[in-house]
């Protein structure tokens, strides 16, 4: 189990983004038994059945007993590769050492502790073994089982451990980093095993984790589901349940029940100040669980939808610079170059407001629904621009890895010649470096732009989807959105090479 989580997301200009290319994300096709499966259902009595008569005031023992024997302890023996970075008190710490000059006083030490200097002739060191712990759960009486996939990452073995002891050696059949989840198998026939749930549980509801924390395996908590669709920073999924069941390190990959014995969802990430339990843990939900666990049996891996734009949330400000009524959807701030969006008429400033006719919240919601799409499949976006909705067809292709690597930022030159004032409080002059719009050189404490985040060295490129190179230009803009009756202009700014929407009130 991770021991904390922490909110790696860079916010500025007052807007929450998202610098990623569409796909992150699960699918939600149901999990389906195999008729081998569904046959050994028939023939055994393997299958977890939970007393209808079981009452929370009356305990959890009965059913406790009853998906007990499906819990596993993973047992991973693992080797990390010879590129990856010495870690030191525990594999959650990680850092690189410095470089450091020939005949430093620090460079014999970090030479002879795992490290090797620049230009060091000594051997390279072999890569570190070592032992992890995590838990799992059987969902089928011929062996898959259920876990997260850093649990096993970098496994070179993976046992698991029943709670009659009995040890099995399991492959691992595939694994999902999007979503921390793997799939692995064992030998076996008539094997105890459990169902995810069949009814998407509620806040409130109550939760029974099950998990190998700290080693003890076959440890049991309870709590009750305290919120959904949580988006904690550093992961690329963002739907998690929140639970107050105590769940500690170890506990990942192992399941969360319901009252019925179901699984409910995937333990998975906790947040803690001090790498224990606070009562605050994150399960990945049974709906996209089913999901993934069938493609990576079926295929070893999965695949999404790519719809190729960088998205970020739509703001109040936002909507109010578009004349938009809610503060929904996605607005597409770069269409990737060969990508599909762009290749069907996606802009830059396009707000998508709804894919096949179901309503987008927010840039997550949107990553989350074209990944959940078909590779290859044709989508309907309905768009907002220029005042109206649009509707435009994109046929989506295979994310990958790579699709949402970003470029090194080009730094701006100084510019060079004299800044202008504008109308909103902001110090311009044209970008001298070749890369377009105005460069901030000054911004007014007590201006709408210095609350927004604007900051000297940022860059204006566009206002109202205008493209603006000299004041006299962004002044024009600026007039347009008046003219319109809006007080809110559509301003789209970058910082370091990456480019960012926010809503500029205007002044009266």
């Amino acid at each position: 189990m991770r021991p904390s989580i922490m909110k790696r997301t860079s916010r500025w200009l007052g807007v929450s983004a998202l610098a990623l290319m569409i796909g992150v994300g699960g699918v939600s096709t149901a999990y389906v038994i195999t008729g081998q499966t569904a046959n050994a259902q028939v023939q055994n009595a393997a299958q977890i059945v939970v007393p209808q008569e079981i009452q929370p005031h009356a305990g959890f023992a009965d059913l406790v007993e009853a998906v007990k024997p499906a819990v596993v302890s993973i047992l991973v023996e693992a080797q990390e590769s010879q590129n990856s970075r010495v870690q030191r008190g525990g594999r959650q710490f990680d850092f690189n050492f410095p470089d450091l000059p020939e005949g430093h006083p620090f460079r014999d030490f970090f030479d002879q502790f795992g490290q090797q200097g620049p230009g060091s002739d000594a051997p390279v060191p072999k890569p570190r073994q070592y032992m992890a712990a995590g838990s799992g759960f059987v969902i089928s009486a011929d062996g898959y089982i259920v876990t997260n996939n850093h649990v096993v990452e970098d496994a070179t073995k993976v046992t698991v451990l029943f709670e009659d002891g009995t040890e099995k050696v399991a492959t691992i059949v595939g694994t999902d980093q999007r979503t921390d989840l793997a799939v692995l198998k064992i030998e076996g026939s008539d094997l105890p095993f459990v169902k995810f749930e069949t009814e998407a549980s509620r806040v409130g509801d109550w939760v029974v984790a099950v998990g190998n924390p700290f080693g003890l395996g076959g440890t049991v908590t309870v709590g009750v589901i305290s919120g959904s669709g949580r988006n904690i920073g550093g992961s690329n999924y963002g739907d998690f349940l929140q639970i107050d069941a105590a769940v500690n390190t170890g506990n990942s990959g192992g399941p969360a029940f319901n009252t019925e014995g179901e699984v409910i969802g995937v333990n998975t990430a906790i947040y803690s100040p001090n790498g224990g339990n606070v009562g605050i843990a994150f399960a990945i939900p049974a709906a996209t669980v089913k999901g993934i666990v069938q493609q990576l049996i079926d295929d070893g891996s999965v695949t999404r939808g790519y719809l190729g734009v960088s998205i970020q949330d739509v703001t109040r400000d936002i909507a109010d610079g578009v004349g938009l009524s809610d503060a929904k959807g996605a607005i597409v701030r770069e269409p990737a170059t060969d990508g599909p969006a762009g290749d069907a008429g996606v802009k830059s400033g396009d707000i998508i407001i709804a894919v096949d006719g179901d309503p987008i919240e927010d840039a997550l919601d949107l990553s989350r629904t074209i990944a959940g799409k078909t590779p290859d499949s044709t989508v309907e976006l309905t768009i907002w621009r220029d005042g109206a909705e649009t509707k435009l067809s994109v046929k989506l292709q295979t994310l990958n890895e790579t699709a949402a690597a970003t470029e090194e930022p080009v730094q701006p030159t100084p510019p060079a010649e004299l800044p202008s004032k504008s109308s909103v409080g902001l110090t311009l002059v044209p970008n001298a470096d070749g890369g377009g719009g105005l460069l901030i050189q000054q911004v007014d404490e007590d201006s709408p732009a210095a609350e927004k985040g604007l900051a000297v060295g940022d860059a204006i490129l566009e206002v109202n989807n205008t493209p603006v190179a000299s004041l006299e230009e962004f002044e024009a803009a600026i007039d347009a959105v008046k003219a319109k009756g809006l007080n809110t202009a559509l301003v789209k700014a970058s910082r370091d090479g990456e480019a960012r929407f926010i809503g500029l009130p205007l002044s009266e």
